[in-house]
């Protein structure tokens, strides 16, 4: 009786794992340079695709990429009409309709201004907004910290804020003199303003925002633990042979 108690189970796990590496999954994506975009050659790449693609390689899986935007991504996310999201961060409130990886990489955010106006815009800490005449630009649906998500739900602080797309837009507003900064992570932001020759037009400003673990984002509604366990075993392996250090490496210095 042991013996085909044995086997069944050993079925039941059997299946379970090809049903997780036979499917097809369906994988949003955003244009976040340098992160996910598409090169001159229309191939989809970044520090993002190229880490989750060397995930999906050694998971064994296979994966169907549909270009969306953040904020509808996180609601199919939900649904189940998308199974995953690359370059997610962690919340309480995604975490009831997600699971989430281990971490694959480290995500910062910071403040970005005019250059030579870190002196004159006097913030030590983000509620310090609140009294300020400051106005700060955002991405709608990104996520900036705890402290950011508590303090943007009050009227004073949330008079402050301004929420666009994209940085693009946030750019041209800053540049203009609509608003006094932006929210960013300081490596789209060094090969963004690489690749539109502004190096000379901003500067990170003192305050810290926040530095986070970034996953990948699996739905409850359409994928299973035994994904998410392929997903972690293939991240475990990766990092320690060093191959999304090599990847990171080559995205953040040689800024390709």
């Amino acid at each position: 009786m042991k013996k085909y108690l044995l086997l069944g189970l050993l079925l039941i796990f059997n299946s379970s794992a090809y049903t997780a590496s036979s499917r097809d999954y369906a994988v949003g994506w955003e244009l976040w340079y340098p992160y996910q975009y598409h090169n001159k050659k229309q191939e989809l790449v970044g520090l993002d695709f190229d880490i989750f693609n060397a995930i999906i390689k050694e998971a064994n899986l296979k994966v169907t990429f549909t270009e969306l935007p953040w904020k509808r991504h996180l609601q199919y996310i939900k649904t189940g009409k998308m199974d995953m999201a690359m370059g997610a961060s962690h919340t309480l409130e995604r975490e009831e309709s997600a699971y989430f990886s281990l971490p694959y990489r480290l995500e910062k955010v910071n403040l970005f201004v005019k250059k030579g106006m870190t002196d004159k815009i006097k913030l030590e800490t983000l509620s310090d907004l609140i009294n300020s005449n400051y106005m700060i630009g955002v991405e709608g649906g990104y996520f900036y910290g705890e402290e950011f998500q508590e303090l943007v739900t009050t009227k004073d602080f949330h008079s402050h804020i301004n929420n666009v797309i994209d940085l693009e837009q946030n750019v041209a507003l800053l540049l203009k003199g609509h608003i006094d900064g932006f929210l960013v992570d300081p490596v789209t932001m060094k090969v963004f303003s690489e690749k539109y020759a502004l190096q000379d037009e901003f500067e990170m400003h003192s305050l810290k925002i926040y530095q986070d673990n970034i996953h990948i984002m699996l739905s409850r509604e359409s994928c299973s633990l035994e994904t998410l366990n392929l997903i972690n075993k293939a991240i475990t392996k990766l990092k320690t042979n060093g191959e999304i250090a090599k990847i990171i490496n080559r995205w953040t210095v040689n800024n390709q």
